[in-house]
């Protein structure tokens, strides 16, 4: 019975929605025109930091700000 216990718990917990990584955490940021061709230099570089800064939330989805958006925009950047 105890282990079933565990069991199911350990599946609940694979299941849930709302326990993520931070690196799978919002939506993927590609750098891609509007007719899907992949940007290039500076048009890139811009596209990439709009879109970092835009998905920086917290794991509760809260907006980030001060030395954690920093961290997490930078991370963003370099993924």
């Amino acid at each position: 019975m105890k282990r079933l216990s565990v069991l199911v718990l350990l599946s609940m917990f694979a299941a849930a929605p709302g326990i993520t990584s931070a690196s799978a955490q919002g939506a993927a940021c590609t750098a891609t025109s509007a007719d899907g061709k992949p940007l290039a230099g500076a048009a890139k570089t811009s596209h990439m930091k709009k879109c970092c800064e835009a998905n920086a939330k917290s794991a509760e989805g809260k907006p980030l700000a001060g030395a954690a958006k920093k961290s997490s925009i930078d991370k963003c950047m370099k993924g």
